[in-house]
């Protein structure tokens, strides 16, 4: 069978991500990478060799990048010509209007959390809803928050059966490298319910869902904390063995080092794992608790890496590389290498 060419439109903190975890898939070719102008993600690829072919979107001027003498393989035109499916991590609202050059040149396109949900036909996550996604032109991803969080309530529900949840999501400002939020010392509030509970809904309708989030002044990941409530007891016992079996988690505990957020990002670097990035979320063993007849528990998000792996089953979904999530989400697994620790 022929290997799914993939473009990635938008070379920003997703955008380098997805053409890494694209080039690792053996059933999958990365044609190349397109954005608007020499950014320092794409001078670091100049410097890296140009590993991927860089096109230019429409509106760019290839004068900066010819006296930078980074190669240009071609327009945004000549890359969709060559795919099968675009990968659209532009800029919020960018994509919609990407949409409408994908719908005339006949090609499937992802797009990331920052987009409207009409842009898509399937608001899509891997391990929640697989099969909607299969033979669809157009997938929207969950946000990285939202992303994680279903894994883990997806994992209890599927497993117990999951009736409500209850979120409070402690969330980074920025992403390390972002100057746009200035420089804070507060914390702060935003309405309820959170776009993230509401999110999850719309994945899993049979779950009733609820959230508050705050914004922190750190850079390094995500902490959401998660009442559930099942349609039985569960007690701390069946939800660590459901949640260590998960590929895409990592149960860790805080006399093992794992302190916060910092620790799991500076442990992805001692990996090796380029730019820091880990595609599971970690899980604390030691947040597990019963409240009468619900669970708690604290999760970890790596923002920039989490959704990676998802974009990555929706190009399996919708290019009908597989049937099943269980097909699907594997294959993913095994080329990304995650659960390699288990």
């Amino acid at each position: 069978m022929a290997k799914i060419k993939v473009g990635v439109a938008g070379y920003g903190t997703i955008g380098q991500r997805l053409a890494d975890g694209v080039a690792l898939q053996e059933d999958m070719e990365l044609v190349g990478v397109a954005d608007l102008a020499p950014t320092l993600a794409i001078r670091a690829l100049h410097e890296k060799g140009m590993p991927y072919d860089l096109y230019l979107v429409s509106g760019a001027d290839s004068a900066p990048f010819e006296k930078l003498g980074i190669p240009v393989a071609g327009t945004f035109d000549d890359l969709l010509d060559k795919v099968d499916i675009m990968l659209d991590s532009s800029p919020g609202g960018v994509g919609a209007k990407n949409k409408e050059i994908y719908e005339k040149k006949g090609i499937k396109a992802i797009f990331q959390g920052g987009e409207k949900n009409s842009v898509a036909d399937v608001f899509f996550h891997g391990y929640a809803n697989y099969e909607k996604g299969i033979g669809k032109d157009y997938l929207k991803l969950t946000s990285c928050n939202t992303t994680g969080l279903i894994r883990t309530v997806d994992c209890l529900d599927r497993a117990y059966g999951i009736e409500k949840v209850a979120i409070t999501i402690i969330r980074r400002v920025a992403d390390p490298g972002d100057y746009h939020r200035g420089l804070t010392n507060a914390l702060q509030m935003d309405k309820a319910p959170s776009h993230q509970a509401v999110d999850l809904m719309t994945i899993m309708p049979h779950v009733d869902a609820t959230g508050i989030l705050v914004h922190t002044p750190v850079t390094h990941g995500h902490i959401i904390t998660v009442l559930a409530t099942g349609k039985e007891k569960i007690t701390k016992e069946m939800a660590l063995k459901v949640f260590e079996e998960h590929p895409r988690i990592r149960v860790v505990r805080i006399d093992d080092g794992f302190q916060g957020n910092a620790s799991l990002f500076k442990y992805a670097r001692d990996l090796g794992n380029p730019r820091g990035d880990m595609y599971e979320i970690g899980l604390w063993e030691d947040s597990i608790v019963e409240s009468g007849n619900d669970i708690m528990f604290a999760i970890n998000i790596p923002q920039e890496s989490v959704t990676i792996p998802e974009t990555i089953d929706g190009i399996r979904a919708a290019c009908g590389l597989q049937a099943t999530r269980e097909e699907g989400t594997a294959k993913t697994n095994e080329y990304l290498k995650i659960g390699r620790f288990k």
